[in-house]
């Protein structure tokens, strides 16, 4: 059998044509292993990309149905991070092809990402810097900052991200709430979280977090009734993904000041654009959908991916593959069994 082979997607490289992550380099340390990356970068993975590779760690191109036709070989997609509406879930499931992703990667990064959101609303951080790079120094009385003890910190969501953050936050003394219909009552509890449905967090949050995956039921799922029912005072922040928040109704929201701010680290079209009222907004603090970007969080993803592909190579399965029902597959289990065997085969 030849050597397992790994696929890396062309935007792990930067213009200098250098690895722009960390975490990779110990695909060098595993033997039996060659790795490379695709060929070039196209916003969807053709076939002949893939088709002679074990597994591709992938970073943000899309995966359809075309994408694996004629693809027998692969066996996994590692997604780097946790969000994965760029692959069709069902043309993996059906080319037997399982997907995995790396939450352990991310829950500390973007927990405190969601955090430095909250201390800078919640300081009027970046009306202060304007104030004191414009010479307007006696201003800052007229923008005070707001005390979180005390206050309530809702999260839509309960999962690892979620569950970080009231961590980070639970020495603050603030009161956390969460809305999650999957969540459990013992894991709440034990971090000091009330789950309440979804009218009580919205009425009751005054800085609210999103904290799910973009699915088709999580749409839209903060539009305008939903703004509404938030008190004037409330800050919204997402650092999920942008279209979890109608950005339109979020923009009339801010402008009638139907709530008092928002924290932004993702948006529906991504580059926003630079025209956007949301940008023009002093109530509003926005980054690049990459506030989370720290040198733990490249190192954690880039190494989960890493463990992913050496369990593979033993035969077993990846932590957090998302289409579980691919495992039970024959085809898949014929790909794993071979593995295996050639991993024993090596040892001998």
């Amino acid at each position: 059998m030849a050597k397992f082979r790994v696929g890396l997607t062309r935007d792990f490289l930067n213009e200098n044509g250098e690895i722009n992550v960390i975490g990779f380099e110990l695909l060098d340390q595993i033997e039996d292993l060659e790795y490379e990356f695709l060929s070039e970068y196209t916003d969807v993975v053709q076939p002949d990309q893939i088709k002679d590779f074990d597994a591709v760690i992938s970073l943000l191109p899309k995966f359809t149905k075309e994408s694996f036709v004629g693809v027998e070989r692969l066996a996994a997609i590692g997604r780097w991070g946790v969000g994965y509406e760029m692959i069709d879930l069902e043309a993996c499931t059906e080319a037997n092809i399982a997907l995995y992703i790396a939450p352990d990667g991310v829950r500390r990064p973007m927990a405190q990402a969601i955090m430095t959101m909250l201390y800078a609303l919640s300081g009027q951080l970046l009306i202060k810097d304007r104030l004191t790079r414009e010479g307007r120094w006696d201003d800052k009385y007229n923008h005070p900052g707001i005390g979180l003890q005390g206050k309530v910190l809702g999260s839509i969501g309960m999962g690892n991200i979620a569950k970080e953050m009231f961590k980070l936050a639970s020495p603050i003394g603030m009161i956390q709430l969460a809305f999650d219909p999957y969540a459990s009552e013992k894991d709440a509890e034990d971090l000091g979280v009330r789950l309440v449905d979804f009218d009580t967090l919205l009425e009751q949050a005054d800085f609210l977090a999103v904290n799910c995956p973009l699915t088709p039921q999580t749409r839209h799922f903060i539009s305008e009734k939903e703004l509404k029912k938030m008190k004037p005072t409330a800050y919204l922040i997402n650092t999920a993904r942008g279209p979890i928040v109608d950005q339109k109704a979020l923009t009339e929201a801010l402008i009638n000041k139907e709530i008092a701010g928002a924290g932004l680290d993702v948006f529906t079209v991504e580059p926003v654009d630079p025209q956007d009222p949301l940008l023009q907004m002093e109530n509003v603090i926005v980054s690049p959908h990459g506030l989370g970007f720290t040198d733990e969080l490249y190192r954690g993803l880039g190494e989960s991916d890493v463990r992913g592909v050496l369990k593979l190579i033993q035969g077993d399965i990846p932590d957090h593959v998302v289409n579980k029902e691919v495992l039970e597959k024959p085809e898949f289990q014929r790909k794993l069994n071979q593995f295996k065997e050639q991993s024993q085969k090596e040892k001998c």
